[in-house]
């Protein structure tokens, strides 16, 4: 586990509140808590109601393991995990998960400056037309976030 926390997001990708380690959650809790601190309480509302029999052993593994052992570890904060995944994302070319991260890097402070340096990061050592794709996915993903929000760019 971590010193990341439980809590409330922070400007600086972390969040304020209780550890998991000294709030005594398991990889689930933290992770369930860890999701939804990055991607919003709706996004996992949605996915949790969309989980069938077929399904629900993924989206243990996923909170178990992805949010509450990786992104919860110590050696990164939010911001630069969520940077690192943007990247990943766009160069292995995987659009849905890009536009879902694209607008959980702004919930977790990045801005859209921060973004776009990573996509340009993105297209020299992926590819142009790895970077292309992802820019105009993430175009699309900002435009939505904006509108949705209110129009100023931030989620939650």
């Amino acid at each position: 586990m971590s010193g990341e926390t439980a809590g409330t997001s922070g400007t600086n990708g972390q969040i304020s509140g209780e550890t998991a380690e000294t709030n005594g959650m398991n990889g689930w809790a933290a992770g369930d808590a860890t999701r939804r601190a990055v991607l919003g309480d709706e996004h996992v509302n949605r996915a949790v109601a969309g989980t069938t029999p077929f399904t629900a052993d993924f989206q243990e593994f996923i909170t178990t393991y992805a949010w509450g052992e990786i992104w919860t570890r110590p050696g990164l904060d939010r911001r630069t995990r969520s940077c690192i995944t943007l990247a990943m994302l766009a160069a292995l070319g995987h659009e849905h998960e890009l536009a879902m991260h694209v607008r959980a890097a702004l919930r977790v402070g990045l801005t859209e400056e921060e973004i776009k340096e990573v996509l340009l990061q993105t297209a020299i050592y992926a590819g142009v037309p790895a970077a292309n794709r992802a820019f105009a996915v993430a175009r699309a993903a900002l435009e939505f976030d904006r509108n949705e929000e209110g129009g100023d760019g931030r989620t939650g």
